[in-house]
Formats: structure tokens, sequence, C-alpha cells
């Protein structure tokens, strides 16, 4: 079939067609939003400043709340703009930039998670072997990973779905520009590559969260090995990032680790992910980290002595 594409733009369906649920909507996300940005933003200035906080745990930390804060603006943005209007569209350039750095910045994540939750199993389970095994130069380098190894999968999302024909109809049904919902509106059968989505996204998505699952089933069997008090300081750690994972990972596995089909829980899925986690993150890791608090206790002490001169 020849690759022709008629279509200029999309339509967005949005997340609700209700009014007055779509004001609640916009309320509520607008300070989700709001939250996203100031407390990952205050986690990255306590990283910064702090020099208690120069472990590499906190290095991948200060990089996950930038993620979480770009990953969210992807979508939150558009989503909060279009529930106060009533025709919803974004044009085709835009629909596949949309695509490519929602796919960029969350697979980042993904691979930032499975690296912190590495780093975790070095430091309580080789404690003596941590600091020459994770040092500086292999932290910028897992990094530095983590970001290409986000935008290949980016990529190879972003190429397929530019092939596709698009002829019309032109509705998304959804609020932002996914590979699964585009698939449904392309002119030609997508079997294959819906199976190559599901190969792409579902795999990288379940074999990262087995092998954090791994990690930290090996972290919590050598805690037994610990003093009551060094097992409750990591077994705090570990809660803090298994939540995490869970959050993130659970809403993913559910929407890419499948054939190329959408359900109407796909959209709340999607906002799960996009918006409340990345809220939840900078609350998750600090309300049960001493070492954070203690830090930012610090910082807002210095803050109010300079205003006092």
């Amino acid at each position: 079939m020849e690759n022709k594409n008629n279509v200029t733009e999309f339509i967005l369906r949005g997340l609700t067609q209700d009014k007055t649920v779509a004001k609640v909507c916009f309320s509520l996300f607008l300070v989700f939003y709001g939250t996203t940005i100031l407390g990952n933003l205050l986690i990255i200035i306590i990283i910064k400043t702090s020099e208690q906080l120069n472990s590499p745990m906190y290095f991948f930390l200060s990089y996950l709340s930038f993620v979480d804060i770009s990953y969210s603006t992807v979508a939150a943005p558009k989503l909060i703009y279009d529930l106060l209007v009533e025709k919803k569209t974004i044009s085709f350039v835009g629909c596949i930039a949309q695509l490519f750095a929602g796919h960029f910045f969350g697979c980042t994540e993904i691979f930032l998670l499975t690296v912190m939750a590495y780093d975790r199993c070095i430091a309580i389970c080789k404690p003596l072997h941590y600091t020459n095994t994770v040092n500086k130069h292999v932290c910028g380098w897992l990094v530095a990973a983590s970001w290409v190894g986000g935008f290949v999968h980016s990529v190879v999302q972003t190429l397929q779905t530019i092939q596709l024909p698009f002829c019309g109809p032109n509705e998304i049904d959804h609020y932002c520009c996914d590979v699964h919902p585009l698939l449904k509106l392309a002119c030609t059968d997508t079997y294959i590559p819906g199976v190559i989505v599901a190969a792409n996204s579902g795999v990288i998505s379940l074999s990262c969260f087995v092998v954090l699952i791994v990690s930290y089933a090996v972290i919590l069997v050598s805690l037994r090995r610990r003093s009551s008090e060094g097992r409750l300081k990591a077994l705090y750690t570990c809660t803090s990032h298994i939540t995490v994972v869970v959050l993130f990972f659970g809403p993913c596995i559910f929407i890419y680790m499948r054939p190329s089909t959408t359900f109407p829980a796909d959209k709340m899925v999607s906002v799960f992910y996009t918006i409340i986690t990345p809220m939840l993150n900078p609350l998750i890791y600090t309300l049960r980290n001493e070492e954070v608090k203690n830090a930012m206790k610090k910082l807002w002490s210095r803050k109010v002595k300079r205003s006092e001169k």
C-alpha cells in the first residue's frame, strides 16, 4: 500500500465530555502539575546545595526528579488547557513530537529506576565494595545509558508511527498522542506495528520490572544479617523505591504489554503515570528519608537567616 497521509491535524476527544467534570479535573490537575514542578525542583535544589546528599543514590534521584518534571510537562499542560476548550486539536507534527517526548522521558525513567535499584542492591548487599563499584564515573555512565536507551526506544516508536498512512478519520480517543490510539486511525493493517509496540514498550517495562523485583528481593534477604537499626534504615529506603516502582510500572505494563487494542480505562491509567506518579515521587522519597528532611531544614534555615540580614 502506498504510504500517503491526508491528515494534517488530529482532534483529541480528551479526558471527559462532561463540562462540570472537566472543570473539576482542570482545578485538580492544575494543582497536581504545580505540585509536581515545585516538589521535584525542590528535590533537585536540595540535592545540589547539600553537602550531605552527595551519595550516588541522591545523584540518581536528582536526575529522576528532572525526568519527572519533563515527563509530566509533555502531556499535562495540553491536557489542562484542553479541559476548558470545546475543540481540542493538535497538529500532526505536534502529535508526533508529543509521542516522541513521552516515550523518551518515560523510558528514561524506567531505566533510571532500574539503575537506582542496582545502586541500592550494591550499597546494601556489598557495602565494602560500594564506593569502588558505584563511583562518580560509573554513575555518569549509568545515567547516560538511561538517556540513550530512552532515546533509542523513542526513535523506534516514532519512526514506525510516522510510516503509517493516515487518511481519515482523525479523531483520537485520548487526551494525548500515543502509539495505540494512533494505530487505530491508520489506514492499513497494524498487526505488525502492534507487535513491535508490545515487543518494544511492553518487554522493556516487564523485563525492567522483573529485574527490579529480583533486586529488591535480594536486598530484603540480605537484610537478615543486619542489625535492627541498619535493617530498619535500609527497609525505609527500599520501601520508598518499591512504592515508586509499583506506581509507575503497573500502569505502564497494563497499557503496553498487550496487542494494539485500547480500553476505556486507558485514559485514566495514563493520567496516573503521567501526572499522579511524578507528583507523588518527591513525597515518597522525602517523607521517610531523614537525610533529605534534615537537608531541607538546613536549606530553609539558611534562607531565613539571609532574609533577616
